[in-house]
């Protein structure tokens, strides 16, 4: 059942299982590992620190909780669990794989593929360790290998095939035929990897793309030389496929060839002419001066509840309004904007004290409305998420708070992008703390805002 997925019903069998024998620790080890995959990280602590006292030799128990304690951020007590693992099993695959994974969190990249390697020389086919190695080669910058490694994805269960029957385009030129690219991953995957579209069009005959209705306006009008459907609409004829996130590989991307880095998105002139008279309504009724520095702001990004990795990936890229208090507390001629959309978009109706913010997002119906607004702002301030990438697609200033495992994307010791000539990292120095970041944004803004400064008293 927990290899099934069903870790509902593996749960439960686990539990009358516990009931009449509470002292196995292989039971408890499973469960423990079970207790992961549904998210439940404290509560298996509790039951994998038991199967390990009732017995130390386990190696599976000291993986899981080894794996327990990476998603804790725990990354010393993680790193002793996975070693006590390989001192009782050196050929444990997944242990040197997620061993790696941590390494990779704390950007040692070259030391984490010499786990990635032996785990995969140990399990040549399976595709966690595949993808953890690709990933640490994408966060490293090595884009060819990187990407190529990254094709392992597409034989996971829990990756969609999205139905498609035909060939998948690896680069080669097709003319006379028709190549459908369609959609992997959130918003800002497609937004950010658009740009390519243009370039696999270069190599053949026809070129469609199948895109989610949200961003049907702002990519037609970005790429109007090129035809986009909704994922509602019936699926044209084509000959070859390929998910957007397969471009990069199909194109031979290396960092020297990343297209469009300085904006490939356009606005709508008339929608960003309409924001720019709202601006004069805002002033007044937020007492501001004229020509206030306006700062777009957006804290927390889409949950997916049915893919883990992208959940918790999501938990930890994640904050609250309240953490961008400081950001209010300069003297300067700040009006800030709401582009927080989803389930936190309420705590613009609260915002903290000092901060002037404008919630204009129940006029946002979809992506192209969001790029009118960003393209009328001075600075967009955000985490992790999709309004990111359509303010950087714009080229429009971005400063970007970035997790302590941030993206394999944003790559490791950089505070600038080869994506986006306009975007700003701030990453984490310390897993799940946001005062770092937020002290580097506050002093920028400073600087920043000077022009802007109020008069004094």
């Amino acid at each position: 059942m927990q290899l099934a997925g069903r870790l509902h019903e593996a749960a439960a069998a686990y539990q009358i299982r516990l009931a009449s024998t509470p002292n196995d620790p292989r039971t408890l080890s499973n469960y423990g590992g079970l207790l992961n995959a549904s998210s439940r990280f404290d509560d298996a602590y509790i039951v994998l620190t038991r199967s390990i006292a009732l017995d130390p030799t386990q190696p599976d128990a000291w993986s899981n909780l080894g794996n327990t304690l990476l998603h804790l951020a725990r990354y010393d007590d993680a790193i002793a669990a996975y070693r006590n693992c390989l001192q009782r099993n050196p050929a444990h695959a997944l242990a040197l794989s997620n061993l790696g994974l941590l390494l990779d969190h704390r950007g040692a990249h070259e030391l984490a593929q010499k786990f990635h390697q032996v785990a995969i020389q140990l399990s040549p086919d399976n595709v966690h360790t595949r993808t953890n190695y690709a990933i640490s080669l994408l966060a490293q910058g090595d884009y060819v290998a990187g990407f190529r490694e990254y094709e392992w994805r597409w034989t996971t269960h829990s990756s969609r095939s999205y139905g498609m029957t035909v060939p998948q385009w690896k680069g080669e030129d097709f003319p006379g035929r028709t190549l459908m690219i369609h959609t992997e991953g959130g918003f800002g995957d497609m937004i950010q990897f658009s740009r390519f579209i243009p370039l696999a069009a270069q190599r053949g005959g026809h070129v469609i793309v199948r895109a989610r209705k949200e961003l049907l306006t702002l990519l037609r009008q970005s790429f109007p030389e090129q035809q986009f459907f909704s994922e509602d609409d019936v699926v044209p004829p084509h000959d070859l496929q390929c998910p957007v996130l397969s471009l990069p590989f199909a194109l031979s991307t290396t960092l020297a060839t990343i297209p469009g880095a300085g904006g490939f998105l356009h606005a709508d002139a008339q929608k960003t002419s309409f924001w720019h008279q709202m601006f004069h309504q805002d002033d007044a009724a937020n007492g501001a001066r004229p020509d206030p520095l306006r700062v777009g702001l957006v804290w927390a990004g889409a949950p997916h509840p049915e893919i883990q990795a992208a959940e918790l990936a999501d938990r930890r890229r994640s904050t609250d309004l309240a953490t961008f208090a400081p950001l209010a507390r300069t003297d300067a001629n700040i009006l800030f904007y709401s582009l927080q959309i989803g389930e936190k978009s309420w705590q613009a109706r609260t915002p903290p004290t000092g901060m002037h913010l404008v919630d204009h997002t129940p006029l946002l119906h979809d992506f192209s409305d969001t790029a009118a607004l960003v393209n009328a702002l001075d600075l967009v301030i955000a985490v992790d998420t999709s309004t990111a990438h359509v303010a950087a697609g714009l080229g429009k200033p971005v400063w970007m708070l970035s997790r302590y495992d941030q993206c394999w994307r944003w790559l490791s010791g950089r505070t600038d992008s080869p994506w986006y000539d306009s975007l700003r990292i701030y990453q984490q120095a310390v897993p799940l703390d946001w005062s770092d970041p937020i002290r580097h944004i506050v002093a920028d803004l400073q600087v920043l805002a000077a022009p802007h400064r109020r008069p004094p008293a």
